[in-house]
């Protein structure tokens, strides 16, 4: 398995794209600053050692070498065996609502991100417990099987957005299922509990009656309403407009909040509102807390062993290569040709 130790370093990556732009409007900017001067075919004939390719691969060679000691910066690391080890935990499968109204902005920034900063804090203070990621709108799909992996957990997170799920809808019941399948067929002493994060407005499937079998196999159902009860218009990415109905009224979306509580009651858990506090997740993780924990068997990799140095290796053989690699043509070894048979007297 192979992890990166300083996953952050990779955040550098995003600088390569600005450089190829910036070095591709260089480029252009010289040739038409010569092309200005006068006629080019004349100042061809001036500059007969220039070379338009080798520049280009130089700065090619550059860029994948500075790619290569991002990597080695990041520390990549390779687990060389796995081993079976046990926690004293509980089991949480996160059902996370990516449906359209979520983008509404009645809490900051808007209700789906509000939803996953309150996620990931809490996957922060996970220790010993297992954790799954379920996404729905009007289907639902494991985004992530229940594991102990909460760097993996953390970067599926940030992925999700709206467009995951063409199909639009707020199907809690499937979502509710979804989770309760994910924890696998395999009996657990563990206490299991289904975090549901939702605006809960135009539910379409028996929601309550989902909660209701999940509680009768042990689990608990526990609800964060996202949003506020006299809700706000949906705005549409980038185009500062407002979704609309077939009437062309601007769409309302409200935190259907009356749902979202039935559905806690039958999943024996409990209701509460998301805002721009912190006290949902407080009180989320008192609640938590009370769930029984038992052992919790995990395959984990141990024995990583650093795998930079072959990044850095390669990386300074290119940079070598560029070096010896001159930005005109030389006319010397234009005049060498190896190839040519000599006349022998």
């Amino acid at each position: 398995m192979l992890r990166f130790a300083n996953i952050e370093m990779l955040w550098l990556l995003l600088l390569i794209p600005v450089m190829a732009v910036a070095y591709i409007y260089a480029t252009r900017r010289k040739r038409q600053q010569l092309r200005e001067m006068g006629d080019e075919t004349l100042i061809q004939a001036l500059m007969p050692d220039a070379s338009h390719t080798r520049p280009t691969v130089k700065f090619i060679i550059l860029l994948v070498a500075l790619v290569l000691l991002i990597f080695a910066a990041a520390r990549p690391q390779a687990g060389q065996k796995s081993e079976t080890v046990k926690r004293q935990g509980i089991e949480v499968m996160i059902a996370l609502d990516i449906s359209n109204s979520m983008m509404a902005e009645d809490v900051a920034p808007n209700r789906l991100d509000r939803a996953k900063q309150m996620l990931s804090k809490m996957i922060d203070k996970m220790q010993d417990d297992k954790v799954g990621l379920v996404v729905f709108a009007g289907e639902a799909y494991t985004q992530l099987p229940i594991t102990c992996d909460y760097v993996s957990a953390k970067m599926f997170l940030n992925t999700i957005t709206p467009d995951l799920i063409p199909t639009q809808g707020t199907a809690i019941g499937a979502a509710i299922r979804t989770s309760v399948r994910s924890f696998g067929s395999e009996q657990s002493e563990a206490g299991r509990a289904i975090i549901l994060l939702t605006d809960a407005e135009n539910h379409e499937d028996d929601a309550v009656n989902a909660a209701k079998e999940a509680q009768e196999k042990g689990i608990q159902v526990f609800v964060v309403g996202v949003g506020k009860p006299d809700g706000s218009p949906i705005p549409i990415p980038g185009t500062g407009t407002f979704r609309k109905d077939r009437q062309g009224q601007v769409v309302v979306s409200r935190l259907n909040e009356q749902a979202g509580k039935e559905i806690a009651q039958a999943g024996n858990g409990m209701y509460v509102r998301c805002d721009n506090t912190n006290t949902a997740m407080r009180a989320l993780q008192q609640e938590l807390d009370k769930i029984a924990t038992a052992d919790i068997e995990t395959q984990i990799f141990t024995d990583y062993q650093e795998q930079y140095q072959s990044f850095v290796l390669v990386a300074l053989l290119l940079l070598v290569v560029e070096f010896f690699i001159l930005s005109r043509q030389n006319r010397t070894l234009q005049r060498m040709d190896i190839f040519k048979e000599r006349s022998t007297k």
